[in-house]
């Protein structure tokens, strides 16, 4: 060796954005802490095409904004996000005829859209202004993982020499490169088959261009419907549309890799051949010579787990180096603020000379059941993307159950409160069960509408999910503080409605299919039945709705 680093209490392999973030948020637990951070990229990064994971939702920009104290930023060099949008608009070229799914005014809980490559460097100069030794352009070549109160050892080369540091702790950043988890076999996969290709463009895409209808133009106020992340839906499919600060347009298909092979979407050739197919309008929007390509690329099977991420012996996994779901409702950010919180507790309790073995071990355990829990929402269910009927009510479903549960406790700061955790470990239980049943449900009654051939009628819907009271009620009140008793009799509260909006959701694919759920969902309820005062209006299960009636 040419050189050796002094020790430090911390070194992150990887300073994207994990491993960024989880400096910052050790930073602010301890000012003392010695904090080095391992990064094979050199900075600043291109803006615009860097990363994708650019949607953020409410647990991830809660995290950015709140926790790390980085609004300012947010607000002053990202783009508020408008909500998820959807349009059912497979193989249409009429889309302000097709059903849409979204918002019509901004929600009370913000989120943005992020440029990575913008935020990145912004991170890299937060931290380096913090006393955070980052080092980029430097590659690990060799990682020796101590145990029994040993220290790690890292070997890593920077501008041509070779460097070592050793460190009380060692957590692995490094995204897909994922350096502990192939290292210590801890490389699982899963049997959620869905692959992507993504690319970015210059300039903005604007629906506003999608039509000329006056109405269908200012149904949403501010009538920004850019700002949201779009999703335009098919059978096995998604295509998203999310615009940048940088002046770029982020541009990406998710599918089953079974209903379409990753060789259809795997070249950009290949992918906007696609694109003219299953959305028309968009593919010619992009042709229109105003948006010059910026990168391309692709990947097959995404979404991974690992076997484990957090260890007694002071190493841990976060971000993508650990488990990765789906890009669709946008939770890698997400799982970013979990884990980084919980090594966050690890350490600050390690250096207070605490024991961390029984607290890895819980951590672990509760960050496997969110995953798991987590990608019930995805596995098996992209075939009923495509039905303007099931899939918003699924939308609906699915946000409730994230409002309800997981986001409300991050956002009270009782994830790590082994007295809320106590009390909720059965809740927990209970809603998990409702869950699968209703999962279930919607893969079944998608599957029947699919039989029958009526699963995307144009109807010019806006089902707007802003006109729900409780629904907006479930957003607005992630904010508040409460005490433990109160919180929890609140979720408590909330999985109730959630009983409630199951068994409502069940009478109704039962009016369109007799006997669906039989087997299933009805034995989940035991009994519970859907509310005198629908929770849902009508027009949300109907088949064929106009926007006239809607108003």
């Amino acid at each position: 060796m040419t050189s050796a680093a002094p020790d430090t209490d911390v070194v992150i392999l990887g300073g994207g954005l994990a491993g960024l973030t989880l400096a910052l948020q050790l930073r602010q637990r301890d000012c003392a802490l010695r904090i080095t951070v391992l990064e094979r990229q050199r900075h600043p990064v291109r803006e615009g095409a860097f990363k994708v994971g650019e949607s953020t939702v409410e647990i991830g920009a809660h995290y950015f904004g709140t926790v790390l104290g980085l609004r300012e930023h947010l607000d002053g060099e990202q783009i508020r996000k408008f909500g998820f949008r959807f349009f059912f608009s497979d193989g249409q070229t009429e889309l302000d005829r097709c059903t849409e799914l979204g918002v019509s005014r901004l929600l009370p809980t913000i989120s943005w859209q992020i440029d990575r490559g913008r935020f990145e460097n912004f991170l890299t100069e937060h931290v380096r202004a913090r006393d955070v030794d980052l080092r980029d352009g430097a590659v690990v070549r060799s990682l020796e993982l101590g145990s029994d109160g040993a220290m790690h050892r890292v070997r890593f080369e920077a501008d041509g020499e070779t460097h070592e540091v050793t460190a009380r702790w060692v957590v692995d950043a490094s995204g897909r490169a994922a350096l502990i988890k192939r290292k210590l076999d801890l490389v699982q996969t899963n049997e959620h088959n869905a692959h992507s290709a993504w690319w970015r463009v210059s300039g903005l895409l604007d629906p506003r261009d999608w039509s000329t209808d006056a109405d269908w133009l200012d149904r949403c106020t501010p009538p920004d419907r850019w700002r949201s992340t779009n999703h335009m839906c098919g059978e096995g499919y998604w295509f998203w549309l999310i615009p940048l600060s940088s002046g770029q347009h982020s541009l990406g298909i998710v599918c089953d890799g079974d209903l379409h092979p990753l060789e259809t979407i795997n070249t950009h050739e290949k992918a906007m051949a696609w694109l003219r197919r299953h959305q028309p309008r968009v593919a010619a929007m992009l042709e229109s010579g105003d948006h010059e390509l910026q990168d391309f690329m692709f990947m097959r099977h995404f979404s991974h787990g690992a076997k484990q991420v957090f260890s007694g012996d002071r190493w841990a996994l976060t971000g993508e180096a650990g488990v990765f779901l789906d890009p669709f409702y946008s939770p890698g950010s997400d799982f970013i603020a979990i884990s980084n919180t919980y090594i966050t507790e690890m350490i600050a309790a390690d250096r207070a000379g605490r024991p961390i073995a029984a607290m890895a071990q819980l951590y672990q355990q509760l960050y496997f059941s969110f995953y798991e829990n987590t990608l019930t929402l995805y596995q098996d269910q992209y075939a009923l993307f495509g039905d303007a009927q099931v899939m918003p009510l699924k939308v609906i479903w699915d946000y409730t159950y994230y409002w309800s549960l997981l986001a409300p406790l991050f956002f009270s700061g009782y994830m790590t409160s082994p007295q809320v955790l106590g009390q909720l470990r059965a809740l927990f239980g209970e809603a998990r069960t409702l869950n699968l049943g209703v999962q279930s449900l919607l893969h079944t009654w998608g599957k029947r509408n699919a039989a029958r051939g009526d699963t995307a009628p144009l109807d010019g819907r806006l089902l707007d999910q802003y006109l729900i009271p409780w629904f907006h009620e479930l957003n607005r009140q992630l904010n508040d503080r409460l005490e433990p008793d109160a919180f929890v009799m609140r979720m408590r509260s909330d999985v109730e409605r959630m009983r409630d909006l199951a068994a409502e959701l069940l009478v109704h694919a039962r009016r369109e299919h007799a006997g669906i759920g039989d087997a299933g969902l009805e034995l989940v309820l035991d009994g519970h039945r859907a509310p005198a005062e629908p929770l849902l209006t009508p027009v949300w299960y109907a088949e064929v709705a106009t926007a006239d009636a809607i108003a």
